[in-house]
């Protein structure tokens, strides 16, 4: 059988999974190598260990071939927005600076002076959030960029170090606000304001193009197999929504990891006032696609209020407690920036509610309840944002990825958004990764026969709403939401 490896990529870990077809046409799905990753202040900024992840992914496919495998296909996902500046010799200029530093805090205001956020809306659909690569770029140190040969986001520039090959892939490309959602090329206007010459950026690639050969003879403290890497779907979004079995157009996803990204696969982008006022963003799928989706706080809120309890609890645990906690108890708009990185999570949601005047959560409990409500409220109030701007009917929402393991959060998600929920496979991201391999190398004829291969292969579990009250609760949420947006005007 032909064996497909997805290396996966987060914000707090990656792994190396295996996969091959069996004679019915059933994926298997096998985690051959875990490890840790994450940014930490270094040279004056919070910086990815970039060098730490190309290490784990070779001992990744050293396993790969302990494990009796000679010969595989590979693509790699990561997260978005972030990239490396290479030389002229095409060496690393510096380790890369993490979408969660604050040197971009600032930025949307000053591009704002040298193009409205309007405009770079209506030019690349993609919502305004000021960790984006086009902000990055401009606080970039300009001496650095005018040294700089090329600029590889981090998926391509992992699989450069292990091709040679340099690429830029059309999905994850799209989440640097540079690229024009009516040509699908390079933004020239953009690139003015910032200042910053094309040449720097590598071809554009669709998903499922052949990168190239692992280049073994540059590795040869490791065993390797002889391996073809592909460019996936690299952004891991993007593989989230390719891995998820919906069928039909009435459908929505919602990829629940760190972020958690509320959306539904388009033919065609959504840069509308409305889709601008909501912030609402176009990035681009496999097969021509567009994911019109919205980025939501996510599973980092209880990523960090376990680790402000030193991990005390697993998340499970905090789960457990939070359901036997009174419901609904406080309203928190979870995707204020304040939430984005600050120095104690927990504090910042018991100082939220005390601003507000509502009751302050003081037990594990009441803290992990008062998160996965208002994670769940956020997503009814998006739902019904998103049925409005595409116009679409949406009968089921299928929750995807770690979060999808969440039972107490999927069933208040069933009743808030008052809709059937579907939640799995928990491995979308690998598997919507290993899937664009297998139809790259003819594994599967199409993206919806390998959808159909997902169902049959995967647990699936569905909730259905069960809360009559819980209308009347969305409501008053979104009268909250509407006091405190016309209190920060004020």
């Amino acid at each position: 059988m032909t064996k497909y490896i997805a290396v996966d990529i987060g914000a707090s870990s990656g792994r190396l999974m295996l996969s091959s077809l069996d004679e019915e046409g059933k994926m298997s799905l096998t985690e051959i190598h875990r490890f840790k990753n994450g940014f930490s202040e270094t040279a004056g900024a919070d910086r990815w260990q970039i060098q730490h992840l190309t290490t784990e992914i070779l001992k990744g496919l050293a396993k790969v071939k302990a494990a009796g495998i000679e010969e595989c296909y590979v693509g790699i996902d990561t997260w978005g927005v972030d990239y490396c500046l290479l030389d002229e010799a095409g060496e690393l200029m510096e380790a890369p600076i993490a979408y969660r530093d604050k040197r971009t805090q600032d930025a949307m205001a000053d591009f704002d002076e040298k193009m409205p956020l309007t405009e770079l809306y209506q030019r690349t659909g993609i919502q305004l959030m000021n960790f984006n690569t086009v902000f990055q770029l401009l606080v970039e140190d300009k001496e650095k960029l005018a040294k700089a040969s090329s600029l590889l986001l981090i998926p391509d520039y992992l699989g450069y170090v292990f091709t040679g090959n340099q690429v830029l892939e059309k999905t994850n490309a799209s989440t640097m606000q540079l690229l024009n959602l009516t040509t699908r090329k390079i933004d020239s206007e953009i690139l003015a304001a910032l200042e910053v010459s094309e040449e720097l950026f590598p071809p554009l690639v669709e998903p499922g193009s052949v990168l190239g050969e692992l280049q073994q003879a540059r590795f040869p403290e490791y065993d390797l197999p002889k391996a073809t890497f592909i460019t996936i779907a690299s952004h891991d979004t993007a593989s989230a929504v390719v891995g998820t079995p919906g069928a039909g157009e009435d459908w929505a996803y919602i990829s629940s990891g760190t972020w958690s990204l509320m959306g539904a696969e388009l033919k065609d982008g959504i840069a509308t006032p409305a889709a601008y006022d909501a912030n609402f963003t176009n990035e681009w799928g496999v097969a021509g696609s567009i994911r019109f989706l919205k980025n939501i706080m996510g599973m980092w809120l209880i990523q960090e209020v376990a680790r402000m309890q030193d991990y005390q609890y697993s998340y499970a645990e905090l789960a457990d407690m939070a359901a036997k906690e009174a419901p609904y108890q406080q309203f928190v708009n979870v995707n204020d920036d304040r939430f984005l990185n600050p120095a104690n999570m927990i504090e910042e949601f018991q100082a939220y509610c005390r601003e507000t005047g509502q009751k302050v959560p003081e037990t594990p409990g009441e803290i992990a309840r008062c998160v996965y409500d208002n994670l769940a409220l956020c997503y009814a109030v998006e739902l019904k944002n998103l049925q409005a701007i595409t116009g679409r009917k949406i009968n089921k929402l299928h929750i995807v990825g770690g979060g999808s393991n969440n039972r107490l959060l999927n069933q208040l998600t069933a009743d808030v958004c008052n809709i059937t929920v579907e939640a799995g496979p928990g491995e979308a991201t690998a598997i919507g990764n290993l899937v664009v391999q297998m139809v790259a190398t003819s594994g599967f004829g199409d993206l919806a026969s390998a959808r159909k291969a997902m169902r049959d292969s995967f647990d699936l579990h569905t909730y259905e709403p069960s809360n009559p009250d819980a209308p009347a609760i969305v409501e008053e949420y979104e009268t909250f939401l509407a006091n405190q947006c016309q209190l920060a005007r004020v």
